[in-house]
Formats: C-alpha cells, sequence, structure tokens
C-alpha cells in the first residue's frame, strides 16, 4: 500500500543538513555567527551556488535566515533544491533508524519519488 505525504520542511537535523550539502556537491556546512545584508544570523550556515550570502540554518527553531534579495542575490531555485535534499536525506536517516530500506527515484519534474518499504522487505 502507498501513501502520499506532503511535509513542511523544519530544518532541525544538522547530520541531514551535511548530507544534503554533501549530495549536492556543496561545501560542508559551518556553525557559527554569518552577516547577512542588514543583519546576523547564528546556526548552520550553508552556502549556496552563486548566492551573495548564506542560509542559515537554526536547528533548534527550524527557521532559516537568508537574504536573496528577491532573487537578485541568490536564485530562489537553488533553496528549493536544497530544501528538497535535506527533506529526502531526514527521511532517509529516520526510515534507516527504524530498519527500513529507502529506494528513490528522481522523476522527470525534478521532484523526487521515496519509496520506504517497511523493515526492508519487499
Amino acid at each position: 500500500m502507498s501513501h502520499i505525504v506532503s511535509i513542511q520542511t523544519e530544518v532541525r537535523d544538522p547530520i541531514a543538513v551535511r548530507s544534503a550539502c554533501e549530495r549536492l556537491k556543496l561545501p560542508p556546512p559551518t556553525q557559527g555567527r554569518f552577516k547577512l545584508f542588514t543583519s546576523t544570523a547564528t546556526g548552520l550556515g550553508v552556502q549556496l551556488p552563486e548566492w551573495r550570502y548564506p542560509v542559515v540554518c537554526d536547528t533548534t527553531t527550524g527557521q532559516l535566515a537568508y537574504d536573496n534579495f528577491g532573487g537578485r542575490w541568490g536564485e530562489q531555485d537553488q533553496l528549493d533544491r536544497f530544501l528538497q535534499r535535506y527533506a529526502i536525506e531526514k527521511c532517509r536517516l529516520e526510515a534507516r533508524r527504524q530498519g527500513h530500506t529507502v529506494i528513490e527515484q528522481p522523476l522527470a519534474d525534478g521532484s523526487i519519488k521515496l519509496t520506504i518499504q517497511v523493515g526492508g522487505a519487499a
């Protein structure tokens, strides 16, 4: 039996952030205080391709701080790709912790289908 799940992503897991960065071939995230245009943010900094400022993940609250000036300082698509990959990596980590197998299938529209086999059985 299959189920469709919609997820509102909160970025709370540093391991999943690191895994997402590795899979997207981004620099490793770093913990610290980061300057945005008119403010600073503390958390796990992720440098997206061609973004002027990092995306800062507050893993305590799950919220992101970033400034891409409406797309002028970084394309929204890059952030969307990161959040998609984070959600996938988080699902994979949780499923594996519970002894399940995860199959990942990229789809033509850019989305990714995850199939979780309970107990690792087909």
